[in-house]
């Protein structure tokens, strides 16, 4: 692998950046496509300490023209391109499907006609819904709850339809929730580490109710890289997850012994999801990984999450970093 050329699609944002670095870091020869703008930023990767070594492809994973030309003279394609906030799905559910949907055909069209060897797709835990049943095995029924989860569900079985009716070599690994450094403030626990580094002993949350199985983005690069380089995941669904469950409340309780704060919980109305989109529940099983991939979790356990949780508040409590982010806007 390390003697082919690897794009990655999404490579300016959170788990995309840290992927793009693990890669460069390791070897291999990588091409980061990142998101268009006037502003020639390339997200996380800006500042990075590898730009110098990263070939960069602007465009947009909606033109099928520019997914083609990046992927031309690729072997393998990681995917990762993809709108993933859950409140604005809810106000702007047609951008979810033209960029989830229709940027991911893009990609499996562009894969078909050029020959590549893998493309991994991304799924989330999000498709499964609410659990039917824990842990979450790749087996479990798939849930629509949100215009996200939707368009995710509807990218999924359009990466699968492609194996199956054209034999394109694709995987696709579905990461449980993923946190850590650079985490956009959409997310969970970098809207509490935020509220809490900005001195907020009371802080604003949505439900704290739902449970979620939290993956540190090492272990979610690390299952990358394990699929990109498994001839057995071809064809497959695996999970990565900790295999740990932990409520929303306890996880802002935990962040707050890790920073040695007090915190007082207050529900904010609009951070609410809608009663039958809200995802109560879940909790991976990550057999499946273990087995085919001898990938396993380096931070799983209470234990593991709060390691996890002091390298990602250690980031954010970093003045530099810190000031991207707006601790009192709700981020949708």
């Amino acid at each position: 692998m390390k003697n082919k050329k690897i794009l990655v699609t999404g490579a300016d944002g959170f788990i995309g950046s840290h992927l793009t670095e693990k890669l460069v870091e390791e070897g291999y020869d990588v091409r980061a496509f990142v998101y268009y703008n006037s502003f020639n930023s390339y997200g996380w990767l800006d500042n990075s300490i590898y730009s110098k070594k990263i070939e960069v492809f602007a465009g947009d994973i909606r033109d099928p023209y520019g997914v083609k030309e990046a992927m031309r003279g690729c072997e393998i394609v990681l995917h990762l391109a993809s709108l993933i906030a859950i409140p604005y799905s809810y106000h702007s559910p047609d951008t979810y499907i033209d960029t989830n949907i229709k940027g991911t055909l893009n990609v499996l069209q562009a894969a078909r006609e050029l020959g590549i060897s893998k493309v991994v797709h991304t799924s989330t835990s999000e498709v499964y819904g609410t659990a039917q049943y824990v842990p979450i095995d790749e087996k479990h029924p798939l849930q629509g709850q949100s215009p996200y989860s939707a368009s995710k569900i509807g990218a999924d079985q359009l990466a699968m339809s492609f194996y199956r009716s054209f034999n394109t070599p694709v995987a696709i690994i579905r990461p449980f929730n993923t946190y850590g450094p650079r985490q956009s403030a959409r997310a969970v626990i970098p809207t509490i580490i935020t509220q809490l580094a900005a001195g907020n002993k009371k802080i604003k949350l949505g439900s704290v109710a739902p449970t979620r199985d939290f993956n540190y983005i090492q272990d979610t690069v690390s299952g990358f890289i394990k699929i990109m380089n498994s001839e057995l995941a071809v064809g497959e669904v695996i999970n990565m997850g900790s295999n740990y469950e932990i409520s929303i409340g306890e996880t802002a309780n935990t962040i707050a012994e890790v920073m040695g704060r007090d915190v007082e919980i207050e529900t904010d109305d609009i951070r609410l999801r809608p009663e039958k989109s809200e995802v109560e529940r879940l909790w991976a099983d990550n057999s499946k990984a273990k087995l085919l991939l001898d990938w396993e979790p380096s931070f799983g356990g209470i234990n593991g999450f709060k390691r996890g949780l002091k390298e990602t508040v250690k980031w954010f409590q970093e003045t530099d970093n810190l000031k991207h982010y707006k601790d009192a806007v709700y981020n949708i």
